[in-house]
């Protein structure tokens, strides 16, 4: 038997999960640790139906059902009745478990007493049993059980069978109008079809009482839970695709049948129909659907795998969570599908002799890097490319690698000229110039009789200014793009003077807040210099990219001179552990996460630096407050602060926030672009020390911290 406590993960290749997965759907639907291990030893990727109800009668739930003496005579009529055969004979248990769910959904009667008690019991455990069976297949990603046990929950959760009208699942529809379409055996899609008046006939009765038929069964038909698909795709890589899909609900909301929401499985199958690709989601609210289909349309994006060879198309299914045939089916072709270009692989990182800052040849530039015994792998690799010549460079490298000293050696080639010019260093975000106006400020102030490194601050008049006395300018995209837009103005002759632009953090060019202004503002650099004739060095700088080659391209870089070194090149090795939700309302989804990143804090980092990313400002003090309120519960509210409170009192006096101040007090910061300088320069100051262990940033901000830390990110 699965222990609960025992801490194991999904091994893929086998598809047996371990007591963690199957703990947390047991846990979800209240059922037994033993049942789980039946169900991890005999579902299969191709069951149907059929063995699924005997999976499902052999739950450790039902180990204590008995065949009595005196239900034998009734079980064996009833195996000769229900719909699915049943392999057991009428002495196992399960067979009678069995018989019993399925004389449920039929709704048989039954004469025996102690049989209908049984039945009641089966019955009321195989809602949440039946889920948790489905809840396993859908995991390990097997689409023909997945669908049959959704299809299982749904008859058990309506009592009718598949085979069955789906003018049973209305409440108050005459009975002589289910047994009608029954008999018909006309199928169900082609219903949506049909006016009032056909419909009438092809029920065979007009009306029943004062109802008219055709119209009851039409608004009913219309009022079945239907959705249209379209889908645009786009592949992103050879080996993934990007599914962009438009949702239209193509019926009559009712809240007496669908209530307030109507819940939807999406899965992206292969061209099989065996394998779930792509698992996701789809709540449909009553306030979203309208008349107006322009309106009414939704949108969803899924990311898919596809390999080589490329398949003839992918199944996309919307299977609604309640209503039998309530499915909708979407053949993706990829017949005139394009893929791009295989990627050239990453630059690997050669086993150099690390480059002592000799290499410099300047005995003050030497100075600058007196506390390094000698550069990284990294830049030793790309200094030759960046010190000693003058050409375009892209140096793609994980976080941590020392990219900002490999910026600094084009900054020293700059200098190093007789008549040096200026520099630009475009950072995507205000906090990252002011610590780079800050950094360089102290670390160049003795260089060639000091240099001055200023921040830009939007204003034009002002820019221009500080441009003219400026040796280098840290500014954002937006400012650098607003200040040499009107390049060719004499005022702004010192835009094309340029001699070196320093793009950092460049893999955002595809961001939607500062991707835009970043692709034009190098754009625009590159036709300046070709129009005036002023060369302008691109130095851009970023984390190891699929398509570094494009990206060198564009900036004007040589094959030689782009550098993409793998992700796992890093200075310092990382470890990754991954947890997967699938809470689809947001307040709940970050609530119930809190709680897992406070343990993976205790688990993981020990007396480590720990940044928790979060998606925006407002959960920075939300998330920082659950964590404090776990440390508070668990009685060890103070462990995560590391300096003496009489020392810490004087930097909490200073602050701004109130809510700071309240969790800084037990070793929790947070940070974001709403706090004001002040308040920032003391949560770094505090967390750079190690005074504070936790620091909760919202994701769209850097920071940079001294030594190793660990991070949770809420994505």
């Amino acid at each position: 038997m699965l222990e609960k406590g025992n801490l194991v993960k999904y091994d893929r290749k086998s598809g047996v999960f371990t007591s963690t997965e199957l703990g947390k759907i047991a846990s979800h639907y209240y059922v037994t640790y033993a049942s789980m291990t039946i169900y991890n030893q005999h579902l299969r990727p191709t069951m149907g139906m059929l063995e699924l109800f005997r999976v499902f009668a052999l739950s450790h739930e039902f180990r204590l059902i008995p065949v009595r003496q005196e239900e034998k005579l009734e079980l064996q009529k009833l195996l000769e009745r229900v719909p699915i055969p049943v392999k057991e004979g009428v002495d196992e248990p399960t067979a009678k478990t069995n018989v019993l769910l399925q004389a449920y959904i039929s709704g048989l009667k039954l004469d025996g007493y102690a049989l209908l008690s049984d039945m009641v019991y089966v019955q009321q455990s195989a809602g949440r049993i039946l889920r948790a069976i489905f809840e396993i297949c859908l995991r390990r990603n097997w689409a023909v059980p997945t669908k049959a046990a959704l299809d299982m929950c749904k008859m058990a959760e309506r009592r009718m069978w598949g085979a069955m009208t789906p003018l049973r699942q209305f409440k108050g529809v005459p009975a002589e109008i289910i047994r009608r379409a029954e008999r018909k055996e006309f199928p169900w899609h082609r219903y949506f079809d049909l006016s009032p008046p056909e419909l009438g006939e092809l029920i065979g009765v007009q009306k029943i009482g004062n109802r008219n038929v055709g119209t009851l069964v039409h608004r009913l038909v219309h009022c079945f839970p239907k959705l249209n698909l379209e889908a645009h795709v786009l592949p992103l890589t050879r080996s993934l695709l990007k599914i962009d899909l438009t949702i239209t609900p193509d019926f009559q909301w009712d809240e007496g049948f669908h209530g307030h929401s109507q819940l939807f499985h999406v899965t992206v199958e292969d061209v099989d129909g065996e394998i779930i690709l792509v698992r996701d989601q789809f709540l449909l609210r009553r306030q979203y659907v309208t008349a107006d289909e322009d309106k009414s349309e939704h949108h969803m994006t899924l990311t898919v795998p596809i390999h080589d060879p490329l398949p003839p198309n992918y199944f996309i299914n919307f299977t609604s969570d309640r209503w039998l045939h309530a499915e909708t089916k979407l053949a993706v072709s990829f017949k005139h599908l394009i893929l791009p270009e295989k990627f050239p692989p990453h630059t690997p990182l050669l086993d150099l002799q690390p480059l002592p800052t000799a290499a410099l040849h300047n005995a003050e530039f030497e100075r600058l890097y007196a506390h390094v015994p000698a550069f990284n792998k990294i830049q030793t690799q790309v200094f030759q490319a960046l010190y000693t010549t003058d050409d375009n460079v892209f140096v793609g490298a994980p976080t941590g690698s020392g990219k900002t000293f490999c910026a600094e050696f084009a900054l020293l080639r700059l200098w190093a000229k007789a008549t040096p010019k200026k520099a630009v260093c475009v950072e995507p975000y205000p906090e990252m110039v002011d610590l780079r106006v800050a950094e360089w400020s102290a670390k160049f102030a003795e260089v060639q009789g000091g240099k001055k490194v200023v921040a830009l601050t939007g204003e034009q008049a002002a820019d221009l200014r500080i441009l003219a006395r400026a040796d280098v300018v840290v500014c954002t995209p937006a400012q650098w793009d607003n200040l040499s837009r009107r390049w060719k103005l004499t005022i702004r002759k010192a835009v094309t003077e340029i001699g070196l632009l320093i793009a950092d953090e460049v893999q955002l060019l595809g961001s939607g807040a500062v991707g835009p202004a970043y692709e034009v503002l190098v754009s625009r650099t590159r036709f300046v210099a070709s129009q005036t004739g002023n060369e302008t060095r691109i130095v851009a700088c970023g984390v190891s990219l699929a398509n570094a080659r494009d990206l060198g391209d564009w900036i004007g870089a040589s094959a030689q001179n782009v550098f993409n070194f793998a992700p796992s090149t890093r200075p310092l090795p990382m470890d990754i552990h991954l947890q997967s939700y699938d809470t689809p309302h947001f307040p709940s989804l970050m609530l119930g996460m809190a709680k897992p990143a406070y343990l993976a804090v205790n688990d993981w980092a020990s007396k480590k630096p720990v940044i928790a990313f979060v998606p925006s400002r407002k959960q920075c003090k939300l998330t920082a407050n659950d964590i404090l309120t776990y440390c508070l519960a668990n009685e060890e509210g103070k462990r995560f602060l590391n300096i003496e409170e009489e020392d810490l009192q004087p930097h909490l006096d200073r602050l701004s926030d109130a809510g700071l101040k309240e969790t800084l007090a037990y070793g929790i910061g947070y940070y974001h672009e709403a706090l004001s300088k002040s308040d920032k320069r003391i949560v770094e100051r505090l967390f750079e020390s190690g005074a504070i262990q936790v620091l909760v940033a919202s994701k769209v901000r850097a920071l940079r911290c001294a030594g190793p830390a660990g991070a949770v990110a809420f994505n």
